[in-house]
């Protein structure tokens, strides 16, 4: 009851638009400095400059840079899992689930690559057991379990999960040079080889 904005007094009402504003700016400003220098080079102390706040009001929302980026993926998680779940319950094959939210989870990292690497330095969790991503793992057992793995599956899963890893996309992609194209191949081979 006492959240309720229609019984705080106009000074805290004002002071919550406040803080929620310099919220979403501070997101975007860091949105559009990461974009535009890379998110290494770009540090507390200059999101705030930018912003024109006080490092104090972006401390306040954000303890490091691995949180900043944490809520610039919000959003496209989000999207991700709506298209997840319109597509699982449109795809009546498992094995073709898989394929397609391996090759969703694989675009995702792809694309925030520089925001999950990040976080898995600055954040206090890694990617792997973050809240926001364990989901997929859940969703891989979930797929692998429809297809009679049985036991073994949620070390299965595990296996698939690990492989979606930024860091080890990364290391694929930058020492081994591996494409996309043979990383999605090689994911979708395993799946197959774990649950045939």
């Amino acid at each position: 009851m006492l959240d309720d904005p229609l019984l705080l007094p106009h000074s805290e009402c004002s002071s919550r638009a406040d803080a929620r504003r310099n919220r979403e700016l501070l997101i975007q400003v860091a949105e559009t400095l990461f974009h535009k220098r890379g998110v290494d080079a770009v540090s507390m102390s200059e999101i705030a400059e930018t912003a024109q706040v006080g490092k104090g009001t972006l401390y306040r929302h954000f303890k490091n840079k691995g949180e900043v980026c944490d809520a610039l993926l919000d959003h496209d998680m989000r999207q991700l899992q709506m298209r997840v779940l319109t597509h699982l319950q449109e795809e009546p094959q498992p094995r073709l689930a898989l394929y397609w939210f391996v090759e969703q989870v694989l675009d995702f990292v792809l694309r925030n690559a520089p925001l999950l690497r990040v976080q898995t330095v600055e954040g206090s969790m890694t990617m792997l057991n973050h809240s926001a991503h364990l989901w997929w793992r859940q969703t891989i057992l979930g797929l692998m379990g429809k297809l009679g793995t049985h036991a073994q599956s949620s070390y299965f899963a595990d296996a698939v999960y690990i492989l979606l890893d930024v860091r080890t996309l990364q290391f694929q992609m930058n020492v081994l040079g591996y494409s996309r194209q043979q990383i999605l191949e090689g994911l979708i081979a395993t799946s197959d080889r774990l649950v045939d």
